[in-house]
């Protein structure tokens, strides 16, 4: 699933692209947009929003899109080649006179009044690379439910809105607290919160991650050598979530944690 950083990046290649531009070309292929038409109408701006993206549009108009676990946006020149998928992935093209963006395989895209944009984004928490950012809010959030595992409640986007799987575990990390610790047991949850903020801004320049445990099982911890390991955790929706921790840096807690390891 795309993290915050991530998001955050494709928003402004779409602003760089569109913003203030007209569109010549419009194309949306979901079946209750199919009979839109955006062209003649100017892209105001592309804002992310966590981890959706809201494209502004003159008339009062948003399209928003999420890329859930395998959505991109990619923009092309004239005459380029599109990269991104095969045709039958494609859910949107936006055109202008020197850019298009084409989005694939986008799990959510819906046309809305600009005016009612809280209706997809409003239950969102503060986001973390955006211009709400109240880290004592999303503190709040966090200990809301004390019983609640560490790496879940970071997952719930209506905590703090842009942490994904693999920030997950690299904040849990960088707190030295298993993704299972109950929020309540933490010994200083402030923490996590500066953790977080700390994390995604260093990584949203970025064109490849910087990671210290996600993806490494078996390999030496980056802080004190022994290997890593790996287990899969429920996320907010049920599913299951590789996890990634150093058992010597990040401690287990006595309780039984449910999770299921792999890997040394």
């Amino acid at each position: 699933m795309p993290e915050g950083d991530t998001v955050w990046q494709a928003a402004r290649r779409l602003d760089d692209a569109l913003g203030g531009c007209e569109l010549v070309r419009s194309d949306l292929r979901v079946p209750r947009l199919a009979t839109v038409d955006l062209t003649g109408r100017t892209v105001l701006d592309v804002t992310p929003r966590g981890k959706h993206l809201l494209t502004r549009i003159e008339g009062g108009l948003t399209l928003h899109s999420h890329l859930r676990m395998e959505g991109t946006w990619r923009v092309f020149a004239p005459g380029e080649r599109w990269r991104g998928g095969r045709s039958d992935q494609i859910r949107a093209i936006l055109g202008t006179a020197d850019r298009t963006a084409v989005g694939y395989r986008l799990a959510v895209l819906e046309l809305l009044r600009t005016r009612d944009e809280h209706r997809v984004v409003g239950h969102l928490g503060p986001d973390l690379l955006g211009p709400d950012w109240d880290p004592e809010l999303a503190l709040r959030n966090l200990l809301r439910d004390p019983a609640r595992p560490l790496g879940e409640a970071l997952l719930d986007q209506r905590n703090l809105a842009g942490v994904g799987n693999i920030y997950k575990s690299e904040i849990c990390f960088a707190v030295r607290a298993v993704p299972w610790l109950p929020v309540g047991e933490l010994t200083d949850p402030a923490r996590v919160v500066v953790a977080a903020k700390r994390i995604l801004e260093a990584n949203r320049e970025r064109t490849s991650r910087k990671v210290y445990v996600y993806g490494r099982s078996g390999q030496p911890c980056p802080r004190c050598g022994t290997a890593l390991r790996a287990t899969s955790l429920r996320d907010p929706a049920g599913s299951e979530r590789p996890t990634y921790w150093c058992p010597r840096c990040q401690p287990n807690p006595p309780a039984d944690n449910g999770s299921r390891s792999q890997g040394s």
